[in-house]
């Protein structure tokens, strides 16, 4: 009796079943290198084609994207690092913590600014989309669960965010391998040694946890 292995290519990315292992497919771009330090090179072109970009690009969110889609894990295709931390795909932000549909604030850090204003020392949410942790706690909580949910702590093959404050916004993401107590193992693209988000490659990269503003949770 035959196997068959379905699979739709998607651009020019396989769209592989969504139990294939995110983490495998991401780790297996370890080592891939810009052909001329230009945004360019056939993997870093491959990212780039997934999310409608061109050579020369910057790629670290075309990365993220073409492994998800890789893993049959639907996306937002995007080049850009914001669109990849969308409210309800947020599971961990710098400085807060999620309380059911609460977000508070600690550590003394400041609220980022869009659709939240902070009275006194609550931060009141305004979206009306739950986050992915707001709805995994409304269901443990009607199972009269009241511990926060562990799973929305973050984990291999979470996408994380950089905030760089000349820019206005995140613009450097990659993918969480491992999170700790003050640092997490990552995997990223468009980095380099030093952990510049203009670099030349896939790298492996050990980051503070404090200098990550947000992560996010896909599918």
């Amino acid at each position: 009796m035959k196997t068959i292995i379905s699979f739709i290519l998607l651009g020019s990315v396989a769209l592989w079943p969504a139990t294939h292992n995110l983490q495998q497919i991401y780790t297996a771009e370890l080592g891939v290198r810009e052909a001329t330090g230009r945004n360019d090179g056939n993997s870093v072109e491959g990212y780039l084609r997934y999310v409608g970009l061109k050579k020369g690009d910057p790629w670290c969110a075309a990365f993220v994207c073409y492994c998800l889609g890789k893993a049959g894990i639907a996306n937002p295709r995007t080049g850009y690092c914001p669109v990849l931390f969308a409210r309800e795909k947020v599971i961990w932000t710098r400085g807060l913590k999620v309380e059911g549909s609460r977000l508070k604030v600690e550590s003394g850090l400041g609220a980022e600014s869009g659709k939240q204003k902070v009275e006194g020392s609550r931060l009141k949410v305004e979206s009306a989309k739950p986050s992915t942790c707001d709805l995994q706690n409304t269901t443990h909580n009607s199972s009269h669960n009241s511990s926060r949910n562990p799973s929305c702590n973050p984990s291999s093959g979470d996408v994380f965010g950089i905030y760089f404050p000349e820019k206005g916004r995140i613009a450097h993401v990659g993918f969480v391998d491992e999170w700790g107590d003050k640092y997490a193992i990552t995997v990223e693209g468009n980095t380099n040694e030093a952990g510049s988000r203009e670099g030349d490659g896939v790298y492996r990269k050990r980051r503070l946890i404090s200098s990550i503003y947000k992560v996010a949770r896909y599918p």
